[in-house]
């Protein structure tokens, strides 16, 4: 028996598993106007990011370039806790195509940091859209596994404050990631159990996705190789740390603020409340994170662009949980780990008021829509 055979065919999972997600209540005219995307402030999100992680690398270079050791260290450290958040966060968003109102914008700049960030954009989208529609059900969410467990061995918190070599949950490692894309390439799977297991049932549903992550994964591999021979030929030394070795350096904060979103919560649930965690930020942090802090509001109505997702709170808070803060949403975490290793089964449930009744016909494509994340075959 195959990984892929292990589990449910996914194509079965399409056909007769629907969520009744239960969402907030908000005014149609509201939802569509927190939904409105804007160019200026898909500019300050997308272009800002890159813009600092532009800056923080030319300082990486001078700092080499004239020998400056201790400025070269912390600049170095800077413009990695800065691009981590490329992986997975700022692609991720751009993913579902609600960060600009221009379409050519999103799937520009969602090249640019994926190809960056070593990101398959065409795999992640469908993994992502099934996490999306099933969140934390493992029939169909595969992306997202509970229990989760933070690691706190010396060696990996060592890895998250310089190199991370090895990888784990919410941290980009060298070795699996860029071995991964080289099988990816190769037309094979992930490198670990999770992911090749995921992978396969993936591909096995949607044959006809593959060759654009093989094609990416490649391209992927030519503009690092690219990068790899300018640094060598012109001795450019620091040029492949800010450009090819940046997502698998200082992954610490990345680590912290994004380890929270579902891990200890319920799972099977047709509550977005119970299974996503929103926590709050300081405004640096959230920014680098895309906002995606307001974790649950995003589950919840994917369609909002991140830089709304505080409004969207805002018209909805009367029936959320308060948000926790980032020690409070560890502190609680930890208690659940604690718990866990007594009861395995074990999920903590969380308090929430209770459920507004509204019509079927409240819960319309509007405020189901997950933007234009989902690729053509998981498109209906």
């Amino acid at each position: 028996m195959t990984a892929a055979e292990s589990f449910e065919p996914l194509q079965n999972v399409r056909k007769d598993f629907r969520i009744e997600w239960y969402r907030c209540p908000i005014q149609h005219a509201k939802l569509r106007e927190v939904m409105r995307l804007s160019d200026t402030q898909g500019w300050i999100q997308a272009g800002g990011h890159l813009s600092i992680a532009v800056v923080t690398g030319i300082a990486t270079i001078c700092c080499f370039h004239y020998e400056m050791w201790i400025a070269f260290g912390l600049s170095l450290f800077l413009h990695g806790t800065v691009t981590t958040f490329f992986k997975g966060i700022a692609a991720h968003e751009l993913g579902h195509g609600t960060v600009f109102k221009t379409k050519w914008l999103n799937r520009f700049f969602l090249r640019v940091y994926s190809i960056i960030s070593w990101h398959n954009f065409h795999e992640y989208a469908m993994s992502h859209t099934y996490h999306h529609r099933y969140t934390l059900h493992p029939r169909g969410d595969r992306e997202v596994r509970l229990p989760q467990f933070a690691s706190s061995k010396p060696l990996y918190f060592l890895q998250l404050f310089t190199f991370n070599i090895f990888g784990g949950l919410f941290t980009s490692g060298c070795i699996p990631i860029i071995k991964g894309t080289i099988r990816t390439a190769l037309g094979q799977y992930g490198t670990s159990v999770l992911q090749k297991e995921w992978s396969e049932a993936l591909y096995a549903a949607h044959p006809e996705e593959r060759r654009h992550a093989v094609s990416w994964a490649r391209l992927i591999l030519l503009f690092h190789g690219s990068v790899l021979a300018v640094a060598i030929i012109f001795q450019l030394w620091a040029l492949p740390l800010v450009l090819t070795f940046q997502q698998f350096t200082a992954n610490w904060l990345k680590h912290f603020v994004g380890f929270p979103m579902h891990c200890g919560l319920r799972s099977n649930v047709s509550d977005f409340r119970k299974c996503v965690r929103t926590i709050t930020l300081d405004p640096i942090s959230e920014f680098l994170y895309w906002h995606m802090n307001w974790h649950l509001e995003h589950h919840m109505y994917a369609g909002v662009p991140c830089y709304n997702l505080k409004k969207l709170h805002r018209l909805v808070a009367h029936d959320m949980p308060k948000p926790r803060t980032l020690v409070g949403a560890w502190r609680e975490m930890k208690d659940t780990w604690e718990r866990q290793q007594i009861d395995p089964n074990y999920e903590f449930d969380t308090p929430v008021p209770t459920p507004i009744k509204q019509k079927q016909t409240d819960v319309n494509s509007l405020a189901s829509s997950i933007g234009d994340l989902a690729p053509k075959a998981l498109a209906t």
